[in-house]
């Protein structure tokens, strides 16, 4: 795949030394693929696997930053006169070979989003950024598609200073040469990025292409081949790194993704958030294949009979229509908003009003962080209420534990608590502070059948009981009176 011009066996002081070519083999493409488009790939390959499962936080955030490329894209396809003027070979296919994949006529990008928790911290090394940061499973994808589209990788954590940074550099200065139609070759620390990256596939092959699966040796060094093709993938990536968390999407999305837009076509004055409700239902329904079907609920009645005729990429394209946003379903989106003002507002669910809520709500936790304490604190009075039906020690372990979780909930909020601060915004990173520290509770000092949600769920309850809180104190009991009363509830 590469015609390198030194042997495989040099490490990587040598590959700073000596510069090598990256792109020097043409592919042998199966019968009848060579014509195809990057896009046209896309749509008539079936994916060889999923992405595995994630969680509703994060597949939200994958529909936002979904969302986020089509406004992009459709900023973009404007005309002067604030009307869409081109748009109609523009589109975005979703949970499809990658997150999603954004299609412009016959070009393609794979674009593989990946959330950590602020916690997670930054990547540090390339090892990290091929495992976590799904570059592996992303240069995958791109060979599947005969290396044709080009590829995105967007992710919360920024790039620390060192290897990672550099990757990024070798990304930018590999692209240039593609682009302005040079040969790939590259030496210096640009070589030792394309090593290093190649050396972290090689630890993982799994699932890579049959260029990474023949017998390795510990600290076998890549060969001609794989740096070849790694240059080819990392001339053709970009890295979106720091992009926004979903704790702040709700919020800053509506200003950073839309006002421009609402700007450019003549309401700047509407409000933000109805656009952003409207244009990332579409992505969420999308990203769940529930778009429209033009055959609706219709049965495949006799479509797979011998000598029928074998779709085409277009057709198959159709086919994939369930999952796939246009601009012109941006367009009719967001005027359907702007003509029904109030319409995508999102309705305000009823609150809760259980003192720990409360509490979380004036720390500014997430609406889905909230939901999963509530969920974890009658989880863990339910386990109590089992075991004190059967275990006359119950209530002691119990005490014992409970001086176990207000210690670790003490040690996690005097490491978030910022004393100058003037609000109360700790809230989300003592949650975040909260996980991680129950996670190394000592198996000695909890119950053997108590797994870590269920301890979490212990320090929600001493929340509840007033033992822990998610901002500065205040009267919780009158706000809960006020809530209640409100809500035409009799306060008890």
């Amino acid at each position: 795949m590469g015609c390198c011009s030194h042997s495989g066996n040099r490490g990587p002081s040598d590959d700073a030394e000596r510069p090598y070519l990256l792109y020097g083999c043409s592919m042998s493409l199966p019968s009848g693929e060579a014509a195809l488009t990057a896009a046209e790939l896309v749509v008539a390959r079936k994916p060889s696997d999923d992405a595995g499962a994630i969680t509703a936080d994060d597949y939200d955030w994958q529909a936002a930053m979904a969302a986020a490329d089509g406004l992009a894209l459709y900023l973009k396809a404007l005309g002067e006169d604030g009307r869409l003027a081109t748009g109609g070979d523009t589109r975005i296919l979703c949970e499809y070979h990658e997150d999603w994949v954004v299609m412009q006529a016959s070009d393609a990008e794979l674009v593989s989003g990946k959330h950590k928790e602020t916690s997670y911290g930054a990547y540090t090394t390339v090892y990290a950024l091929t495992t976590d940061g799904g570059l592996a499973h992303l240069l995958t994808r791109w060979h599947a598609m005969n290396e044709k589209p080009t590829c995105r990788l967007v992710t919360t954590p920024g790039l620390s200073r060192g290897e990672t940074q550099e990757l990024k550099s070798t990304v930018e200065y590999l692209r240039t040469q593609r682009l302005a139609g040079e040969e790939l070759s590259c030496d210096g620390h640009h070589a030792v990025s394309v090593n290093r990256l190649a050396k972290a596939l090689i630890r993982n092959p799994e699932g890579l292409p049959a260029l990474w699966q023949a017998a390795r040796s510990p600290g076998q060094s890549p060969n001609d081949e794989q740096r070849a093709q790694v240059g080819r993938f990392l001339s053709m990536l970009t890295i979106q790194d720091g992009s926004l968390p979903r704790m702040h999407v709700g919020h800053a999305a509506p200003s950073m993704y839309c006002k421009p837009i609402l700007r450019r076509i003549g309401h700047p004055n509407f409000p933000p958030e109805e656009i952003w409700e409207a244009v990332i239902s579409l992505f969420r329904a999308r990203m769940r294949a529930a778009g429209p079907r033009a055959e609706g609920a219709l049965p495949p009645v006799l479509a797979y009979r011998p000598g029928a005729h074998l779709p085409s990429p277009g057709e198959m394209e159709r086919g994939l229509a369930v999952r796939i946003v246009t601009l012109d379903d941006i367009d009719v989106a967001l005027r359907t908003a702007i003509a029904h003002p109030g319409a995508y507002f999102p309705i305000a669910p009823l609150p809760h009003t259980s003192r720990m809520a409360i509490k979380m709500v004036r720390g500014k936790c997430i609406d889905n962080s909230i939901e999963r304490a509530e969920h974890l604190r009658l989880d863990y009075r339910q386990y109590w209420r089992g075991r004190a039906a059967s275990d006359p020690a119950a209530k002691a372990i119990q005490e014992r534990l409970w001086r176990v979780l207000l210690r670790v909930s003490d040690a996690a909020t005097a490491s978030v608590i910022n004393e100058t601060a003037q609000d109360d915004s700790w809230g989300p990173r003592l949650w975040d502070e909260l996980q991680t520290r129950v996670n190394n509770i000592p198996l000695v000092d909890r119950p053997a059948d108590m797994d870590a949600e269920l301890l979490l769920g212990g320090i929600c309850e001493l929340s509840n009981r007033c033992r822990v809180w998610f901002s500065n104190r205040f009267d919780v009991d009158a706000e809960r009176t006020r809530m209640r009363t409100a809500l035409g509830v009799i306060s008890s």
